[in-house]
């Protein structure tokens, strides 16, 4: 199995510990409601199986999502589902209430430890294992304390020592140095791992990482790991050979797996990651369990992602029940697991959704239409909703709902976001049965056409000040003159500023287009000059948010400023393009 293309930070980075306590104190501490179970692999060279209190089995999971707070309201769906266990990445003193409802439900937890730099491509919290003796002390306290405290809890499968650090490490070092950090990672999570084995013989010990990669160093550091763990994605159906032609001697899980992630997709026409469809996702879930089982005797199990309920950016992309509502990915893990989906009422299935006109020019703030083919398998009358995410410019997660209107036929008019770039829209088609399919394609905004000619372009351009370097700067007056998108000015972060442009003789206009940068005005004025030093207001804005501004204004004059004197953001103010047209 290949590590992800690109080292970038998976926008699925799992939950630490400190997430989990969310709204943990809320629900009453239970007391245990059994003797802790005896945990087991047995078995012999490739012919290995997992037995609680000697009986088999296999893990047929999903990594858990909601507050602590939440367990009695989400577990009975989920041992509804066939599943058996639920994966964390934290083990605190907020842990005790999610430990006592699984079992409750009948439901066992792989408790998972987190270590830096946990969460694989680009994440951060870099620790040097090779001399960081402090910090390894500082855990080997730490872990141990809370497997002696939770050991004899019902809810307890394993433990799991670290996430995606072997891979994430190449964020922190390179060359020889990341060879010597990888190799001191995995001795020191032999060295938790042994102390565990200690404290409580009666649990296996696994460590996770985001490749196979990771495996070697394991194999080679680690000889007190129980069993081996991954997450994969788009490549599990790759783990099988990789793990035959490694040579081990232990088994495995899978910790994450579903439909191919960001990092695995290509990019579509706008440059960004192709998200893949509903009926897309569903089917990776369908196959990396088939994978998974289909290596018998070495693979015991997965905890597939994500039973989670945020409704943004990575929810839509993995959550088999964002905003509470359940996919089409909900039901496939359903099936998967073995339960009766018979008598289930199924979400919409979207089979189109195409952005009308062409979706790399698509104008700000003008009408923009998307078409979507949409049936429900039960009959159910449709819902829908449009929203809008800004990921590829801002790195907003958030969608944001959008006022519609419903043309009839699938086709639904709103209108564009009012800042250029790369946005993501989706169409959400609920049931009204607890279902919903959400499907979403990329547009490129751009600034709206002006009819006229910009006088602006290429002309002579001063400001008060502009930033000399950092980022993609230096970012010069010029910058918003040069009829180029990715070109700005930026100014120093202070009020009040300007920047100002020499038409070179007087000149009468009749159109200003503005195209902010993130830093933008809220209170500025457009103003005219015949000498540079008086001015006249044609336009005064005390409201601005930013994106394109477009104003039909009656000018004349030589020099034209924007003259900005409150700032939208804790920046400056940065402009893309002063547009000035006759």
């Amino acid at each position: 199995m290949s590590r992800p293309r690109t080292p970038v930070r998976r926008f699925t980075a799992p939950l630490t510990a400190g997430l989990l306590a969310a709204g943990a104190l809320a629900l009453p501490a239970q007391q245990a409601h059994a003797a802790g179970s005896v945990v087991k692999v047995t078995g012999t060279q490739g012919n290995w199986q997992l037995t609680v209190d000697g009986s088999p089995y296999r893990i047929k999971g999903l990594t858990w999502g909601p507050a602590v707070a939440d367990a009695d309201r989400y577990l009975p769906d989920l041992k509804s589902m066939g599943v058996n266990t639920i994966r964390t990445w934290g083990t605190d003193a907020t842990s005790k209430p999610l430990f006592d409802s699984a079992a409750a439900h009948g439901i066992k937890v792989i408790a998972g430890f987190w270590l830096q730099p946990g969460g694989g491509p680009g994440s951060g919290g870099c620790v040097n294992y090779v001399t960081d003796t402090a910090y390894k002390n500082q855990m080997l306290d730490e872990f141990p304390k809370w497997v002696q405290e939770y050991k004899n809890n019902p809810g307890i499968l394993m433990w799991n020592v670290g996430n995606e650090s072997v891979l994430g490490l190449q964020n922190c070092y390179s060359g020889a140095e990341l060879e010597r950090q990888r190799d001191a990672y995995t001795t020191f999570v032999n060295d938790v791992a042994k102390k565990i084995h200690g404290i409580d013989p009666d649990h296996p010990v696994t460590s996770t990482d985001a490749w196979v990669g990771a495996w070697p160093y394991y194999k080679k550091n680690a000889p007190d790991l129980d069993l081996y763990a991954v997450n994969s994605y788009n490549a599990v159906c790759d783990i099988k050979s990789a793990w035959e032609q490694g040579g081990y001697t232990k088994p495995y899980i899978v910790t994450e797996t579903g439909p191919a992630g960001e990092w695995e997709v290509p990019d579509d026409a706008n440059g960004v990651p192709q998200e893949p469809t509903d009926q897309a996702k569903a089917d990776g879930y369908t196959r990396a369990w088939n994978c998974v089982t289909g290596h018998q005797g070495v693979a015991l199990g997965a905890t597939m992602f994500h039973y989670g309920t945020e409704y943004d950016f990575g929810g839509i992309w993995f959550n088999l029940l964002p905003a509470g509502q359940k996919r089409l990915s909900y039901y496939a893990v359903k099936r998967a697991y073995g339960a009766d989906t018979a008598h289930d009422n199924t979400p919409p299935i979207i089979t189109g959704l195409s952005v009308e006109g062409d979706a790399g020019k698509v104008q700000a703030g003008r009408d923009l239409t998307l078409s979507v083919r949409a049936t429900d398998p039960d009959g159910d009358p449709l819902a829908y909703e449009v929203l809008d995410n800004s990921m590829y410019i801002d790195q907003s997660r958030q969608l944001v709902p959008l006022p519609f209107t419903d043309l009839g036929g699938g086709r639904l008019r709103i209108t564009a976001p009012d800042r250029p770039g790369v946005w993501k829209m989706y169409v959400k088609a609920t049931d009204g049965k607890g279902n919903v399919g959400v499907e979403t394609r990329s547009v490129r905004v751009v600034p709206p056409t002006v009819d006229g000619t910009d006088i602006a372009l290429g002309r002579a351009a001063t400001a008060s000040s502009y930033q000399t370097g950092g980022g993609d700067c230096p970012c010069p007056a010029a910058g918003a003159v040069d009829g180029k998108p990715a070109t700005r000015w930026a100014s120093d972060w202070s009020d009040p500023q300007w920047l100002q442009v020499d038409l070179g003789s007087r000149t009468t206009f009749k159109h200003v287009q503005l195209v902010w940068e993130t830093s933008y005005a809220k209170a500025y004025a457009i103003q005219t000059s015949d000498d540079g030093q008086n001015w006249r207001t044609v336009r005064q804005v005390t409201d601005g948010n930013g994106g394109v501004d477009d104003f039909d204004v009656a000018g004349i004059g030589r020099y034209v400023r924007v003259n900005d004197t409150a700032r939208g953001t804790g920046w400056g103010y940065s402009l893309y393009a002063f547009g000035v047209y006759s």
